[in-house]
């Protein structure tokens, strides 16, 4: 299958390895829609109104080789990754691919199943094949139809009705580099039934200096009256460039809790969207992003009200040091039938240095007029009055800029729910503070 892609913003190992790619999976329904998807796209380009303050396509021409095979990946020790103090179900991601060799599932069968995506796939799991390429948006974003059109494995989650899932699932996403770079596709579906509830844990690492890229979709169906948690931690030392893409629906009476934790990386780009499509819904979003150095941290929010009676609120902080980046554009949409809808957003920044930068674009589009929505964005420095009290108060200087640091983090950190993993993403953040800025 050729696959003729718009090369004014690609380069011609890049379409070949796309073409290669997509040429050994069937030709499923989906897989023929995404490939036509990302066709007619291309990558962004520069003007591209999404990625225009991150250039992805031309840090993926400079960094990357697309006609080459990812090195394989080495022996490892996975706990070095592991979450000190929290358990739960273990899922390993190797390279994009689902490990069963280091993967293990403590939770009853009657609780929970968690299986390789491409195998419940292949099984034909009616569950999976009823939600799959259901939720994400190929024809919105190149990097969802080039996961869509490509990927091989990933994690398959479904929580039947009426079960409370006790144990998280952590999923730890490992790129090895040790022998060169590494491109992966991998995906992710949540199916979450009637009156059920589950907490999820994603951590993305890498062993290794080698450039690795990878796209990861996650589609997520949140039932009627049904909770679902959801933590990413991206804290990857290594030469890490990443588009991490996840689709949320949720049905009457459900609740969800996103927390995203972005500290380290090359290029990070985070899309998450929620589509409210119920009464009774309670969203709730909450964003950290700590960068220094080079790192590019972009998220990109979009919570899509269409039914009425529905409660959404978000809040994103970031500190910024170095040459780092930040990118924040958050937009809500209120459908004509979403009335007495409530629904609020806010980005605050700190800048520590004068070359660190951030974009934020908040928007709201309301079609409906009976609703309470509100948003905003702040960008600022540290408070030199503040400071200078802390240190009239014998506390070093440096002693007191992460002191006012980590009260700016914590308004995001109280929120976290599950006490093991609080505990360990506050030592993280507040070593991070005290180190780097």
């Amino acid at each position: 299958m050729n696959v003729a892609v718009n090369e004014k913003n690609t380069t011609p190992e890049m379409v070949s390895q796309i073409q290669k790619s997509i040429t050994q999976y069937p030709a499923q329904a989906y897989r023929k829609e995404a490939l036509e998807a990302f066709q007619k796209l291309g990558l962004p380009e520069n003007k591209s109104e999404e990625y225009k303050n991150t250039p992805i396509t031309r840090l993926l021409q400079k960094n990357f080789v697309f006609d080459q095979p990812n090195a394989a990946a080495q022996k490892l020790d996975v706990k070095d990754f592991f979450i000190p103090g929290v358990e739960g179900n273990v899922i390993v991601v190797i390279n994009g691919v689902f490990s069963e060799e280091h993967s293990v599932i403590v939770s009853p069968s009657s609780e929970i199943t968690i299986t390789n995506l491409g195998t419940a796939i292949a099984g034909q799991h009616p569950v999976a094949i009823a939600h799959l390429a259901k939720y994400a948006d190929t024809a919105a974003d190149a990097f969802t139809a080039w996961n869509t059109a490509t990927w091989q494995s990933g994690v398959f989650i479904h929580v039947p009705k009426g079960k409370v899932v006790e144990k998280p699932i952590v999923i730890y996403h490992i790129h090895d580099t040790r022998g060169g770079q590494v491109i992966t596709a991998s995906r992710n579906l949540i199916v979450t039934e009637l009156n059920s509830e589950v907490t999820i844990v994603e951590k993305f690492d890498s062993v290794g200096s080698g450039n690795h890229f990878s796209t990861l979709v996650t589609e997520v169906e949140v039932a009627e009256n049904a909770g679902f948690n959801h933590y990413t931690i991206q804290n990857d030392a290594g030469n890490r460039y990443q588009v991490v893409t996840t689709n949320i629906h949720q049905e009457r009476s459900s609740r969800v809790n996103t927390y995203t934790f972005t500290l380290s990386g090359k290029l990070v780009r985070n899309n998450l969207q929620l589509s409210i499509d119920g009464e009774g819904i309670e969203s709730h979003m909450f964003g950290l992003y700590l960068v220094t150095g080079d790192t590019l941290a972009d998220n990109h929010t979009v919570v899509d009200h269409r039914k009425a009676n529905s409660f959404s609120n978000e809040l994103y902080k970031g500190i910024m040091d170095g040459n780092s980046r930040g990118v924040f554009n958050g937009k809500i949409y209120v459908r004509p039938q979403a009335q007495k809808t409530n629904a609020f957003q806010a980005n605050r920044n700190i800048l520590m240095s004068d070359k660190a930068t951030v974009n934020t674009k908040p928007q709201l589009e309301i079609w409906a007029d009976d609703v309470k929505c509100s948003h905003g964005c702040t960008t600022g420095q540290l408070d030199e009055e503040a400071l200078f009290y802390l240190q009239t108060r014998g506390i070093a200087k440096e002693t007191a800029r992460a002191m006012m640091l980590y009260a700016f983090a914590a308004e995001i950190l109280e929120n976290v729910k599950h006490a093991e993993l609080k505990a360990y993403l506050d030592q993280l953040v507040s070593e991070r503070l005290h180190k780097n800025f």
